[in-house]
This record gives structure tokens, C-alpha cells and sequence, in this order.
């Protein structure tokens, strides 16, 4: 059962600004919400119980923006806004299952999960990258059935073009489960282009073992002079833990580039009509 999930918030969004010099790529609205809800709805709806934000001192705005009740009780007090009173109401369930670690030099994603070492209490966990929103179908749900039954981890998967395999970690297929669902033998960190192994692509979503903390605390930087999460998988495969990687169904957006952000709240504004 996977009951924790952790997302990696500590990043600059520098492919978003000007937006981002003084806001948060995460609370950026889509379609009348923070982007960040989409990605919590997508984790309670999984049935996850306890979601850790990894974040750094220069994002705080996302923690005082669940820690603001005297904001709102004093709004409410004066305007007894329905709206606003809804709003608060959720924001203070969601408070309840919200844990805060920091990352105040980031340093990749893997530097990122390790944060959450101490934290994290069962065998498997969910991982989750808020720049990718996976819209229409639960693609967190989904993942978890799937590590239900076959009690090992789960990455989210999808085919990308040829010419873009450098922008991604990318896998090779082992063995096929089904026609939407193969375990991996081998997975590699934004390849050349002649020496990708596939154009399969890992997506945001992962259901990690908690033993991936040991080849954290031991990776040396990798591309980028970051440490990378998809070298620790690549080591596990390597010693024989199996992996599937998931063509989940539903729409992949990417928000966390401008055109991307833009391109996400027509796509999202046309699922969700915008009422209040």
C-alpha cells in the first residue's frame, strides 16, 4: 500500500520568468486553481494519506500559503464570502496532510528524494513532478494498482520523439506485461540522440523502493552537475529490482515552461469549465 508521496518544490522555474522572480512556479493559476492543487488532487484521489514538499528557503511563499488562516479568517469575518470560505476550508485539509523539508541548495532531483530519507516510513513510495500535469485519467491511481499487484516499483512512461530523447531519461524495455505496461532493464539520463536506447520517456510520476536512499546518499553528480535520480534506478535495475514502466492514459502537459504553462490552461480550461 502506498500511503506517502512526496513532490520536489525547491526549484527556480527560470524557464518561467518573468513570472517566477517573485512568485512560484507551483502556485501559478491553471484554470482558476494553483497548479499545485491539480498535482495534490491527483495524490488524495490515489488514496495517499501524507504528502512531503520538498522546497527551499527562497519558496516559502508555498508553505505561508497554506499557513495564512489570520488572512483568511479576517476576509471571512468581514465579506462571509461563500467562495472564499469554501476555499479556506480546503486549504486547511490539505494543511492536515502536508509536511515540509528543505532543499536549500538544489542539486537535482535525486538530492531532492534524499531529503525525504528520514521522513518516509514504508518499503514504496510515490513521487511526484509538479511540472508535469497528467490530466483526464488519475495516472498516480493507476500506478499504484499496478505496484498492488505486482508488489514492485512503477515509473510513468510515454513516446516521444526521436530528435527530443536528449530532454529526457529514457529506458529500454525487457519484458512486456501488457501492451501498456513492460518491465525495464536499463534506463539512461538525457542521451545523445544515436546512443538513446529507445524513445521511451520517464514522466513525472514514480513509485520509488525506500532502499533507493542508500544509492542516493552515495550518487555522484551527473549531467548538469546534478544528482539525478534516474542514475539510482538505473543501479537497482542493474542489481535486479524491478521496475515497470506505465503508458498511463490521459493527457500529458508540460507546465513548466511558458508556452507549455500557456498551452496547460487552454488544455485544462477545456476538461474543467471555469465556475464559481
Amino acid at each position: 500500500m502506498i500511503r506517502q508521496a512526496i513532490i520536489p518544490l525547491a526549484g527556480l522555474g527560470t524557464r518561467l520568468l518573468p513570472l517566477t522572480s517573485v512568485y512560484a512556479k507551483e502556485l501559478l493559476p491553471i484554470n482558476g486553481k494553483i497548479g499545485l492543487e491539480y498535482i495534490i488532487e491527483e495524490c488524495t484521489q490515489a488514496g495517499i494519506k501524507e504528502i512531503v514538499f520538498i522546497i527551499s528557503k527562497k519558496k516559502e511563499i508555498i508553505k505561508k500559503y497554506f499557513y495564512n488562516d489570520a488572512f483568511y479568517k479576517k476576509i471571512i469575518k468581514k465579506k462571509k464570502d461563500l467562495r472564499v470560505v469554501q476555499e479556506f476550508k480546503k486549504i486547511k485539509k490539505y494543511k492536515k496532510m502536508i509536511k515540509f523539508v528543505y532543499q536549500n541548495n538544489p542539486k537535482g532531483t535525486g538530492d531532492a528524494v534524499l531529503k525525504t530519507k528520514k521522513i518516509i516510513k514504508d518499503d514504496f513510495f510515490l513521487m511526484l513532478l509538479p511540472d508535469d500535469l497528467i490530466i483526464k485519467k488519475n495516472c498516480s491511481k493507476a500506478m499504484i494498482s499496478i505496484h498492488n499487484k505486482k508488489k514492485c516499483s512503477v515509473m510513468a512512461s510515454m513516446k516521444v520523439n526521436k530528435k527530443t530523447v536528449n530532454r529526457w531519461g529514457i529506458f529500454s524495455k525487457k519484458k512486456n506485461i501488457n501492451k501498456n505496461n513492460f518491465f525495464i532493464n536499463d534506463v539512461v539520463e538525457k542521451p545523445d540522440i544515436k546512443s538513446a536506447p529507445s524513445n521511451y520517456a520517464v514522466i513525472g510520476r514514480y513509485i520509488l523502493p525506500k532502499k533507493i536512499f542508500t544509492k542516493l546518499k552515495n550518487q555522484k553528480k551527473g549531467k548538469g552537475g546534478e544528482i539525478h535520480i534516474t542514475d539510482s534506478i538505473r543501479q537497482l535495475v542493474n542489481e535486479g529490482e524491478k521496475f515497470i514502466a506505465h503508458n498511463f492514459e490521459g493527457k500529458y502537459l508540460d507546465c513548466g515552461t511558458m508556452k507549455g504553462y500557456i498551452k496547460s490552461s487552454i488544455e485544462v480550461s477545456k476538461k474543467w469549465n471555469f465556475v464559481w
